[in-house]
């Protein structure tokens, strides 16, 4: 039997552990980070309770919760989680505990409150990903914008004040236009069923009786919103800014989470609540996608910082995502679902290794380094395995999000035009150029800077972070049903909406 209370508690646990966090006296740093280690590891833990109870042969919401909680505007505490936002809630609480012993010798200044930050901004990305009811889910939306932005902006690089301004102001102008989104869809709810509502469930039956040029501005405001945050190009410009001067833990919960916010945004509530719209506008949203694919790796391509080479593929492989949204057949929802699993873990495991390389070093620019292949062998393994993961090699998990994600777009009805996928296709050669041209210049021919000589090779404890997410690495790669048919029913469900109102889907 399902315990209802679950998903209350996830988020509940690190709510009041973040919070008992604030009450520990300062300069008892190894306490705090061994609490904020105990709190992330037990939320954890709750997250594979829900895992290990979840029926992936049920497509709709499970572990419900509902309370009301504004009687008059019908605004209710309501959380559930489908087979697609359970696989993001296990990606968080996977990824949270992994970056807080990352920066255990990274963060040396507020360390408490930095602990504290991270916490919250787990709080507020889970809430984003179980919220089944608007008004909750925009104030989680928006409640995740501010830890990250403290942890940018004070305990990020030089121009870190630039970048958190930079990433509130283009995340605070989407919401707002979604909040008007959100109201509008509301109000216009009352209509037919009698009342005003936030309930996404209710919602659902109401958008696609929205008029086609209504729906369209609606449909616009929710994209645009969630386009910021991916970033689809052109606006992508905050992403680069705010990975290059966040911290490394930041970076890698900024890549590996809060850009899948964006693209779940995306599939969850602007497909099905817009299928007419969805369709109308998928031919230009996946031409700006594609776009992105090779913009962003062509960029990549003559970055001299590592990590801001690392930054512009998050946009390419982003755009593969939001193609597979946007074919809208099984196969590349599919595929979408899992590459944003497959890009939070390489992409995090390459911000996690440039953060250690850089704790040694200090500098992230490619020319500083070459030949340190002989000495840290261990690392340079860990970056080949992590680089040849983000670029798709066959056996690890990139290849397979790509793969499904290639073969919908080439299948799909809506987009009708196999030149999508060529295009797409093209980014996966653009991938393995610029991560491999990276590596060889990092890694092998001789020892240029006389400073790498004397440089430790990883710890045991930078190993420790490193191992998990290179299993899963390996286990999607290899046995990807696993995930895939958790997802499998919520797919299959958002492709029925959209298709069952234009009355051409096929089974």
């Amino acid at each position: 039997m399902q315990n209802n209370y679950l998903i209350t508690l996830l988020l509940l646990l690190p709510l009041l552990g973040g919070l008992f966090l604030l009450v520990l006296p300062k300069g008892k740093e190894n306490i705090v980070r061994y609490s904020g280690l105990a709190i992330s590891t037990v939320t954890f833990i709750v997250s594979l309770l829900l895992y290990f109870n979840f029926d992936p042969a049920n497509g709709g919401f499970q572990f419900i919760h509902q309370f009301k909680w504004i009687e008059k505007l019908n605004i209710s505490y309501f959380v559930g989680i489908d087979g697609m936002s359970l696989l993001l809630v296990l990606l968080t609480t996977f990824l949270t505990p992994l970056t807080l012993l990352s920066s255990w010798s990274g963060i040396q200044k507020n360390v408490k409150e930095f602990t504290f930050f991270m916490i919250m901004l787990e709080v507020g990305m889970l809430g984003v990903f179980v919220s089944l009811d608007f008004f909750l889910f925009y104030i989680f939306w928006e409640a995740m914008l501010i830890p990250m932005y403290f942890i940018i902006g004070i305990w990020g690089g030089e121009r870190r004040i630039y970048a958190s301004v930079k990433f509130f102001i283009y995340t605070m102008f989407g919401s707002l236009l979604m909040l008007v989104a959100i109201i509008w869809l509301a109000v216009y709810a009352s209509s037919p069923l009698g009342y005003f509502t936030t309930n996404l469930l209710e919602l659902y039956n109401v958008g696609p009786e929205v008029p086609s040029t209504i729906q369209n501005w609606m449909f616009l405001a929710f994209a645009f919103s969630f386009a910021i945050k991916v970033p689809l190009f052109p606006l992508h410009t905050w992403l680069p800014d705010a990975h290059v001067e966040a911290p490394t833990a930041g970076s890698v919960i900024l890549a590996g989470v809060l850009l899948k916010m964006g693209t779940y945004g995306l599939v969850r509530f602007c497909l099905p609540l817009f299928p007419q719209s969805s369709i109308t506008f998928a031919p230009y949203i996946s031409i700006l996608a594609i776009i992105g694919i090779i913009y962003g790796a062509l960029v990549a391509m003559v970055q001299k910082d590592v990590k801001k080479l690392v930054a512009y593929s998050s946009v390419a492989h982003l755009g593969f995502v939001v193609l597979g949204i946007f074919a809208v057949t099984m196969e590349s929802i599919q595929g979408a679902i899992i590459q944003m699993i497959n890009h939070g873990l390489s992409t995090g495991a390459l911000f996690l290794l440039v953060g250690v390389i850089y704790e040694r070093t200090h500098t992230r620019e490619i020319s500083d380094y070459g030949g340190i292949a002989k000495i840290v062998p261990v690392f340079s393994f860990a970056l080949m395995f992590a680089s040849l993961s983000s670029v798709g090699l066959p056996g690890l998990n990139g290849f397979v999000g790509e793969f499904l994600i290639l073969i919908g777009s080439f299948k799909s009805a809506v987009l009708n035009n196999w030149w999508y996928t060529v295009f797409a296709a093209s980014g996966v050669i653009f991938a393995a150029v610029y991560l491999l041209w990276m590596y060889q210049r990092v890694v092998f021919g001789n020892v240029t800077n006389q400073k790498l000589n004397g440089i430790a090779d990883m710890n045991k404890r930078e190993m420790i972070v490193m191992l998990p997410i290179f299993i899963f690495i390996v286990w999607i790669g290899i046995y990807p049903s696993t995930f895939l048919n958790v997802s499998k029913e919520s797919s299959k469900k958002v492709i029925e909406q959209v298709y069952y109102t234009q009355r051409i889907f096929q089974k």
